[in-house]
């Protein structure tokens, strides 16, 4: 029998494609400002950093920048407005899902994206009532690398990390999940940009599509 008894994913890149939206959001932004459209194929990779990433690559600023923080406003207000225009769960998702809730195996969504986004979000998608937990970057006191989420989320779901998966697409992610002693696995289907070496987070594992999951279950 597996040792493992939850499943516990990343939300943007992980378990569900926001960059169409969140691409939208930032492209709509650029016309406004009288820049052309960024070709969704450079987004993709950024959407996992939210809006500092984004804007950092559509207007070449970080936050530090005077303009950074009314452009930030006006994107995240156009994100909200279009949180699940396209926005829906990666394929195979959907599946696995049902799968994980067949077997009575709990799962769960730690993210760092910020409540106000991530409830709207999964609420919308109809995954609030499913989840054992979510958890979002501002409900705990840290946000990922730190353990403090994954921890929380252990609390919540009754289960111990030594018995938990973690699934993500960003480096954040697995170091968050080996610093709270989970099983961390790499989602390279996500929002994984062609310089991340993957290799060097030293990751559990590496899956390419959501349904790999099942055979560390």
């Amino acid at each position: 029998m597996t040792k493992y008894t939850a499943v516990l994913f990343d939300l943007d890149g992980t378990l569900v494609d926001t960059a169409p939206d969140l691409g939208f959001a930032l492209n709509t932004l650029l016309q406004q400002e009288g820049y052309s459209p960024i070709p969704h194929q450079l987004i993709r990779p950024e959407a996992s950093n939210g809006s500092a990433g984004l804007l950092g690559l559509g207007f070449n600023i970080t936050a530090a920048d005077a303009n950074y923080l009314p452009l930030q406003q006006r994107f995240i207000k156009l994100y909200q407005d279009n949180i699940t225009r396209e926005s829906d769960l990666f394929s195979g998702i959907a599946l696995l899902l049902k799968q994980l809730e067949d077997t009575n195996i709990p799962w769960g969504i730690i993210t760092n994206k910020p409540a106000f986004l991530t409830t709207p979000l999964v609420t919308q998608l109809g995954l609030d009532k499913r989840a054992a937990c979510v958890i979002s970057g501002d409900t705990t006191a840290h946000s990922k690398p730190h353990p403090a989420p994954m921890l929380y989320a252990c609390e919540l779901i009754s289960q111990t990390p030594e018995n938990c998966i973690y699934i993500g697409d960003a480096e954040r992610d697995i170091k968050a999940g080996k610093n709270a002693n989970m099983t961390t696995l790499i989602a390279r289907y996500g929002y994984i940009s062609s310089s991340d070496n993957i290799k060097d987070w030293q990751a559990d594992g590496i899956i390419d599509h959501p349904s790999e999951l099942l055979q560390w279950l």
